[in-house]
C-alpha cells in the first residue's frame, strides 16, 4: 500500500537536520531505519516512523541499540543528516521493498537488514555522502548474536558470602486457594522471616503457585482472586525478607496453566501477577550466573508446561518442545567456550520431574540434555510429600547400551551406578562422567517445606525445612562431606583418588549456620555405626570463618579424612550441633558420608517408585496396548474355542484333561477360562461388549470444552484431544489423557467383563444344580417355568449372584465418579456429548442381570 507523507505548515522550513546517536562496536546486533518526520493526522501503528513531526515541532531519530551486547569502547558521536522537506510516496511497510532492493530485486532470506539499509540510503539523494559510513557500520556488525551469546550472559557477583560458597532457597507447589486461605497465611508467617535469616543469593518457586480448582476439586481453571492473593503474599514476603525482588524466580506449573488457551491472553494470569512477568523476564528459559572467588554457578530455569493449557485432569505432564531443548542446551553451554576456563557448577530448575515429562515432537528427552552437560542437580516440584520423602533419583549414562526396561522404569534410586574400578584415570584427558541428580522438594500445600541448597567449592548439598512444627530459629546445612545417599556422584571416587577438587577441599568438615541469635558454639560429631549402634569417634568444636560482611556463617574444623576412608558407604555418620546465646541447642539431621565417594543404597517405597521410578510418558502406549490385548483375549479366545469345538462337553473335556484328575493349577486355570466360555455363549451380551471396545478405539469418547467454556467443543480419544488450528487438526494432551483412558479400561471395562462372565457361569452352574436336584433331564418340562424358578431363587438361594450384583454396584459407583468428574472438568452434557461412554456400561449391566436372572 502507498501512503502520502508530507510536512504541512512547517513554518517555512526548507530542510531539517537530524542527529543520530550511534554507538559503534564490532558486534552490533542490528540497525533499524532512522525515524523520519511524519505529518500530523497520520496513523503510526503500521509505519516505520515511531516519532511525530507536527506543526512547529521537532523530532529526533535514533538507532535502536537494544541488541548491542555491551557498551562500546568508542565515545558516542552525532552524525548530521540533512534532508529536504517535501512530498513523496512511501510504502506503508518500507522494510520489504528495501530488502528486495538490497538483494538485487529479489526477496531473499539471506539479505540482512543492515545490507538493506545501505542499499536504501545509497539510492537516496545523499547516498554518496552516507554510503561509506554505512558500509563501515555494516562491515563491523557481522551476523547477529545468538540468543545466548557471550555478552548476553547475566552474571551476578556474589557479595557477603564465604569464598567459593553460594546458596539458594527453593519452594514449590504453594497451591494458594480461595478455599484454603491458611496456605498463604502460613507462607507470610514463616517464609519471610526464614529468608531474612538465611539471606540466600536466589529464591526459586518451582510451579503450582495457585490451586486453580473448585471446592470439590473437579473444575480446574484459573482464578484471578488466587493470583491476586499470590501477588500480595509475595510482596509481603519480599518486604519482610529484605531481599531484592530480582533474586526471586517463580516458574509456571501445570496448575498455573489450567484453561489458558495462549500465553499472554486474557486467561493467563501468570503473565500479569508473577514475579518473572513483572520483571519482564521473557521466554521459557531463564538463566543467571553467580560468581564467587573465580567459580561460576549457573542456574537455568525452564517452563515446560503446555503451550495450550488444557484443563485438568488432562494437564499433568510437562511438554518440552524441540525449540525449548535447543534453548536449554544453549543456556547450559554458555560458559563452555569461556577462555578463562573457570569452574562452572550447573543447576537447572523446573516444575516437572523426569517421570512426568513427555518427549518432544521428534522424540527427544530433557534427560539427554541434562546428561550431556553433567548437571550438579535438577530441582523440581510437582510431586507432593504424601508420596514419600525419598523423591530423588540419580541418572548416569552407562557405557554399555541400556536395557529395554530402563526406558520404562528404574527400580531403585541409584540404578545405573557402576562400582568404580581400582585404577582411576587421573589424566585431564579422561572423558567426563555424564550424570546428574534429580531432587524433588515436596510441597508447601500440606508439608510446608522449604529447601536451602548450597554449593561449596563445587560440592552441592541441601537441607529441607518443615514449618508444620513452627518457625526455625537456627538452620544448619553441612556442606562437606556430602550425604552418601542423596548427594554423592559417580565422579566422586575419582575426585577422592586424584584430588581433582584440590586436597584442601577434603581437609575440613564444613557447615553453614543461619541463626536469628548469636551463635556461641558449633561442634561436629562423627558416629561409627559398625558396632551395631552409633558411637562417637570424632567430637570437636568448629571455628567460624572470619568475615565482617558475611551473610551466612561458615564453620569448619580440620580432620584426618583419610582415617574415615572405608569400603562401606554408610559406616560413618555426621551431625552438626549449634548452641545460640539463649542456650537453645539445634542439631542437623544425621547423614552418612563416604570420603571414598561411594553410594549408600536407598530403596524406594512402592508409592515412591510409582511416581519417581516409572517413566509414565513412555509407559502409556505399551500399557494401553497390554490392556487392550488382555480385553480382546478374554473376549475372542473363549469364543473361538466355542466355535471350533462346538460341543459344550468337548470344551469342558479340552479344558479339563484326564476327566476328574485335576491339579490345583489346572482346576483354577480351567475354571477361569470356563467363565469366559459361558460369557461367549450369551451372544448378545458378548457382542455388545465387543462393539463397545471397538467404539472406544475408533470413535471419540466424548466431547467437551478442554480449555475454556467459551471455546469450541473438542473431542477426546485415547490419542488425546483433537484440536483445530485453522484447517489442520492435531492431538494435544498425550499422554495426559491416560488419567482418563487407563482407569476406565482397568477399573470399569475389565471388571465389567469379569463380573458378567461370572454371572453367566453362575447361571449355568445353578441350572445344572437345579436340574440335578429335581431329578429331571435338562430338556424336561417343569411345573413352574424356568423364569419363575429363576426369580424365586434370586433372593432365596443364589447368594453368589447377590455378591456379583454387589460388585456391579461397586463398578457402577466407580464409573459414576469418573463421569461426574468429566462433566465438571470439561463443562459437558452427558446426554448430548457422550451418551455411549456414560450410559452403555450401566445399561449393559442391567441387561446382563436381567438375562441371567432365569435359568
Amino acid at each position: 500500500m502507498i501512503g502520502m507523507r508530507v510536512v504541512d505548515e512547517a513554518g517555512g522550513l526548507l530542510a531539517e537536520n537530524l542527529f543520530i546517536k550511534m554507538i559503534v562496536k564490532k558486534c552490533i546486533g542490528d540497525i533499524h531505519l532512522m525515524n523520519g518526520p511524519c505529518t500530523r493526522h497520520v496513523e503510526l501503528k503500521n509505519g516505520a516512523d515511531r516519532g511525530r513531526f507536527d506543526n512547529r515541532s521537532k523530532g529526533v531519530g535514533k538507532v535502536n541499540t537494544r541488541t548491542l551486547p555491551k557498551i562500546a569502547d568508542h565515545p558516542v558521536s552525532l552524525i548530521p543528516l540533512e534532508r529536504t522537506i517535501g512530498t513523496e510516496l512511501m510504502p506503508e511497510q518500507p522494510f520489504l521493498p528495501l530488502t528486495t532492493l538490497a538483494c538485487g530485486g529479489r526477496p531473499s532470506s539471506s539479505c540482512s537488514p543492515p545490507r538493506a539499509l545501505v542499499c536504501a540510503f545509497a539510492m537516496g539523494p545523499h547516498g554518496n555522502r552516507l554510503l561509506p559510513i554505512l558500509l563501515a557500520l555494516v562491515a563491523a556488525a557481522g551476523p547477529a548474536p545468538s540468543s545466548v551469546a557471550g555478552d548476553d550472559r547475566a552474571v551476578a557477583e556474589v557479595s557477603g558470602a564465604p569464598e567459593g560458597v553460594v546458596w539458594a532457597a527453593q519452594l514449590s507447589d504453594l497451591h494458594f486457594s480461595v478455599h484454603h486461605p491458611e496456605r498463604a497465611y502460613d507462607f507470610r508467617r514463616y517464609v519471610g522471616p526464614a529468608l531474612a535469616m538465611v539471606n540466600p543469593d536466589l529464591v526459586f518457586i518451582t510451579g503450582d503457585l495457585t490451586e486453580g480448582k473448585s471446592k470439590d476439586l473437579l473444575t480446574m481453571k484459573q482464578n484471578e482472586v488466587e493470583w491476586m492473593e499470590y501477588s500480595s503474599t509475595m510482596k509481603d514476603v519480599i518486604e519482610s525478607s529484605k531481599l531484592p525482588r530480582k533474586k526471586f524466580y517463580d516458574l509456571r506449573g501445570n496448575h498455573d496453566s489450567f484453561g489458558v488457551p495462549m500465553s499472554g491472553g486474557d486467561y493467563d494470569f501468570y503473565e500479569k501477577y508473577s514475579i518473572n512477568a513483572n520483571l519482564r523476564r521473557q521466554g521459557r528459559v531463564q538463566s543467571i550466573t553467580l560468581e564467587n572467588d573465580g567459580r561460576k554457578h549457573l542456574f537455568v530455569g525452564f517452563d515446560s508446561t503446555m503451550e495450550i493449557g488444557l484443563r485438568g485432569p488432562t494437564n499433568l505432564f510437562g511438554h518440552p518442545t524441540d525449540k525449548q531443548l535447543i534453548e536449554l542446551d544453549q543456556s547450559l553451554s554458555q560458559w563452555d567456550t569461556d577462555f578463562n576456563k573457570a569452574p562452572v557448577t550447573k543447576i537447572t530448575v523446573g516444575h516437572f520431574p523426569m517421570s512426568f515429562s513427555a518427549l518432544t515432537e521428534s522424540g527427544k528427552s530433557i534427560k539427554d540434555v541434562f546428561l550431556k552437560h553433567s548437571l550438579a542437580a535438577y530441582l523440581c516440584g510437582h510431586l507432593h510429600t504424601r508420596f514419600g520423602k525419598n523423591l530423588k533419583r540419580y541418572y548416569h549414562r552407562a557405557t554399555q547400551e541400556p536395557s529395554l526396561y530402563e526406558h520404562y522404569y528404574q527400580s531403585n534410586m541409584h540404578q545405573g551406578y557402576a562400582i568404580p574400578s581400582a585404577e582411576e584415570n587421573c589424566s585431564e584427558a579422561a572423558a567426563p562422567v555424564e550424570e546428574f541428580w534429580e531432587w524433588e522438594i515436596g510441597d508447601w500445600k500440606r508439608s510446608r517445606s522449604m529447601r536451602i541448597l548450597a554449593i561449596d567449592d563445587g560440592f552441592v548439598s541441601f537441607t529441607d525445612i518443615d514449618f508444620r512444627l513452627g518457625s526455625k530459629s537456627v538452620i544448619i546445612l553441612p556442606t562437606f562431606p556430602l550425604d552418601s545417599r542423596f548427594m554423592q556422584r559417580t565422579s566422586a571416587p575419582r575426585d577422592f583418588k586424584c584430588h581433582t577438587m584440590g586436597a584442601s577441599t577434603f581437609d575440613t568438615v564444613r557447615a553453614l549456620v543461619f541463626s536469628r541469635h548469636e551463635i556461641v558454639t558449633v561442634s561436629a560429631k562423627i558416629y561409627d555405626s559398625r558396632p551395631g549402634n552409633l558411637e562417637v569417634v570424632f567430637d570437636s568444636e568448629m571455628k567460624r570463618v572470619s568475615a565482617n560482611d558475611s551473610r551466612g556463617d561458615m564453620y569448619l574444623i580440620p580432620w584426618n579424612w583419610r582415617a574415615f576412608a572405608d569400603p562401606s558407604p554408610d559406616r560413618y555418620w555426621l551431625q552438626i550441633e549449634a548452641m545460640d546465646i539463649t542456650g537453645d541447642i539445634s542439631v542437623s539431621q544425621l547423614r552418612p558420608f563416604s570420603v571414598n565417594g561411594l553410594f549408600a543404597e536407598v530403596n524406594w517405597t512402592w508409592k515412591e517408585f510409582f511416581v519417581m521410578g516409572i517413566q509414565w510418558a513412555s509407559v502409556y502406549h505399551p500399557a494401553l496396548q497390554c490392556v487392550l490385548a488382555l480385553i480382546f483375549a478374554l473376549l475372542l479366545v473363549p469364543r473361538a474355542s466355542v466355535v471350533l469345538l462346538k460341543d459344550q462337553q468337548s470344551v469342558y473335556t479340552y479344558l479339563c484333561a484326564d476327566g476328574s484328575q485335576y491339579t490345583s493349577l489346572k482346576y483354577l486355570l480351567g475354571g477361569f477360562i470356563w467363565l469366559f466360555v459361558e460369557l461367549s455363549r450369551m451372544i448378545l451380551v458378548w457382542s455388545l461388549l465387543l462393539v463397545y471396545i471397538i467404539y472406544l478405539l475408533v470413535f471419540p469418547w466424548f466431547s467437551g470444552h478442554p480449555v475454556t467454556e467459551d471455546s469450541s467443543l473438542a473431542s477426546m480419544t485415547f490419542r488425546g484431544w483433537a484440536l483445530k488450528n485453522g484447517m489442520k487438526t492435531f492431538h494435544a494432551g498425550t499422554p495426559d489423557v491416560m488419567v482418563i483412558v487407563l482407569p476406565h479400561l482397568c477399573f470399569v471395562v475389565l471388571p465389567t467383563i469379569v463380573i458378567l462372565a461370572a454371572m453367566a457361569a453362575e447361571r449355568t452352574t445353578f441350572r445344572e444344580h437345579y436340574l440335578s436336584q429335581s431329578g429331571k433331564k435338562k430338556d424336561d418340562h417343569h411345573q413352574k417355568s424356568r423364569r419363575e424358578v429363576g426369580h424365586d431363587s434370586l433372593w432365596s438361594g443364589r447368594w453368589i449372584r447377590k455378591i456379583l450384583i454387589a460388585f456391579c454396584l461397586v463398578v457402577l459407583w466407580k464409573h459414576w465418579k469418573l463421569c461426574r468428574a468429566l462433566m465438571k472438568a470439561f463443562a459437558m452434557d452427558p446426554l448430548l456429548h457422550s451418551p455411549v461412554l456414560f450410559y452403555f456400561i450401566p445399561a449393559l449391566m442391567a441387561f446382563a442381570v436381567y438375562r441371567t436372572s432365569s435359568i
